[in-house]
This record gives C-alpha cells, sequence and structure tokens, in this order.
C-alpha cells in the first residue's frame, strides 16, 4: 500500500523520541502489508468520519485516512493530545 506524510505528520515525527520512531517504522511495514492487521489495533474514529489510527505504542497513536487508494498519515503523538 502507497503512504504519504504530511508535512504536519513529518515536523511533528521529527521531534518524537527516537524510540517511537524506530517503533513507528516497524508498525509501517505491517501497515503496508496489511493495514487491518491485529497487531496495529486499527480503530476507526467515531467523531471523524473516515479517519482511523493506528496503534505505535499503548500511548501513541497515527491517525490517517484514505484518499485514491493510499493512505495519508496526517498526525502522530501521544494518544491524549492528538484527538483534541
Amino acid at each position: 500500500m502507497t503512504v504519504y506524510e504530511t508535512d504536519d505528520f513529518e515536523r511533528v515525527f521529527n521531534k518524537l523520541p527516537s524510540n517511537i520512531r524506530r517503533l513507528f517504522q516497524k508498525q509501517k511495514v505491517i501497515f503496508k502489508s496489511s493495514w487491518l492487521d491485529p497487531r496495529l489495533h486499527t480503530k476507526s474514529n467515531k467523531e471523524l468520519p473516515g479517519v482511523y489510527s493506528f496503534r505505535i505504542t499503548r500511548r501513541y497513536r497515527v491517525l490517517f485516512y484514505f484518499k485514491d487508494g493510499a493512505a495519508i498519515f496526517f498526525i502522530i503523538g501521544h494518544r491524549k493530545e492528538i484527538y483534541r
């Protein structure tokens, strides 16, 4: 699957701790092979139709949506901060 990351995503990603960035890369490989893989704990967002999230760790998430057959990662961060 094709994955695009927005400029905002990359800006926040570069500020994350190195262990979170490393774990994200592992999860991204899993995502590309199957976005519904149970290891990702993918869920739809009830407040934002068409937006989904997957886990990096218990505390960190990635929010994304689909457009033209590609996944767009638009935010990454602590679960208590990204849903605001």
